[in-house]
């Protein structure tokens, strides 16, 4: 199986790169500095993910692309510039005849209470409000999508370099709500982030939806 990794050398990517390379897949490694790619074992791509008609032909010949693109959480236009990038990639994967789009999204647009995402709380970071809403935003874009088999993903709420659980191989997935432990915390590492996206690549079982993860 071929895919296509977008944001390879972020947080979350180069945790996706290493999980998919661990499992023998052949990879695509997209990032606008691939000199921060230091495995060698992958296609090194450097692209600006806005420029449609460039991407779409780096990403022809792929089986499915993982999307981990991230505008910068210390960018100012983080809002519309995670717009603009994301829909720019939905497109592309179109136009390189690609059906299956796994997208990492944000944890803020889960739902804590009846009709309440965790963005519109008055709790919510503000550090992280223009990042979550835009994440929230594009994923009802993303739900009038009707030609890919689309996913996205929301991790859990707690998922940072502090956790430091790495690979278990062990999470439990929900939908639309947060899945919380016995001490009512929402975490989960992002090594296993990564295998729970390439578990579900290699054996889909979300389709034109979102899902979440957590221990």
């Amino acid at each position: 199986m071929k895919v296509a990794i977008i944001g390879a050398t972020g947080f979350v990517g180069s945790s996706l790169v290493k999980e998919a390379v661990n499992r023998d897949l052949t990879v695509g490694a997209i990032a606008r500095n691939i000199d921060k790619i230091v495995n060698n074992e992958v296609a090194k791509i450097a692209i600006d993910v806005n420029n449609e008609k460039e991407l779409a032909d780096k990403l022809k010949g792929y089986d499915v692309v993982v999307s981990a693109f991230n505008a910068g959480w210390t960018n100012p236009n983080i809002y519309d510039d995670f717009l603009a990038g994301s829909k720019a990639i939905q497109q592309a994967v179109k136009d390189a005849g690609i059906k299956r789009l796994i997208v990492i999204g944000g944890a803020g647009s889960l739902y804590v209470a009846d009709n309440v995402q965790a963005v519109d709380t008055p709790d919510f970071p503000a550090a992280f409000k223009s990042g979550a809403s835009a994440a929230r935003d594009y994923l009802n874009i993303l739900k009038q999508e009707k030609d890919l088999d689309w996913v996205f993903f929301s991790p859990a709420f707690e998922m940072n370099p502090g956790i430091t659980t790495g690979r278990t191989g062990k999470y439990r997935l929900g939908k639309d709500h947060p899945v919380f432990d016995e001490n009512n915390a929402s975490r989960l590492s992002v090594e296993d982030l990564a295998v729970v996206i390439f578990d579900e690549v290699q054996k889909p079982k979300h389709h034109r939806e979102r899902f979440t993860a957590a221990y």
